[in-house]
């Protein structure tokens, strides 16, 4: 369940995250997602990624602004078409580089290995939500 005596003040969220963390599912310490108040200004609002030590909540648990969120899903399926060799758009602030070819190979492997159990049905979800947003 999502901590609320931490500074970061959960508004909505995902308990019991670990369960469909990905291909880490059942085996990872990343245990809610929040969109709430930010730990930093409570006047912000952040996403955060709640982690749990067996015994104590994680200091590495991670909180960021909305903005970066939405850049961080844009920065990730443009990655994806670039491995999948699909033409990237080079419309709008998030534009790819490529700064290690040998590592671009290590994430085409990641998407190959997890691109139909993983991948696809999380960004069929964020399509659906998106054309939900925006019709």
């Amino acid at each position: 369940m999502i901590p609320k005596h931490l500074s970061h003040k959960p508004i909505v969220g995902v308990d019991n995250y670990e369960r469909i963390d990905g291909h880490t599912a059942n085996n990872t310490d990343a245990r809610a997602l929040s969109v709430g108040f930010a730990q930093y200004d409570n006047k912000e609002i952040s996403a955060k990624v709640f982690r749990k030590a067996p015994t104590q909540w994680s200091p590495q648990s991670e909180e960021l602004p909305l903005h970066r969120c939405i850049d961080l899903c844009t920065l990730i399926v443009k990655s994806l078409l670039l491995v999948d060799q699909k033409g990237v758009s080079t419309s709008g602030n998030i534009n790819p580089i490529v700064y290690d070819k040998e590592g671009l190979k290590k994430i085409s492997e990641f998407y190959k290995l997890h691109k139909d159990s993983v991948l696809m049905p999380k960004l069929r979800e964020l399509q659906d939500a998106l054309n939900t947003f925006m019709p």
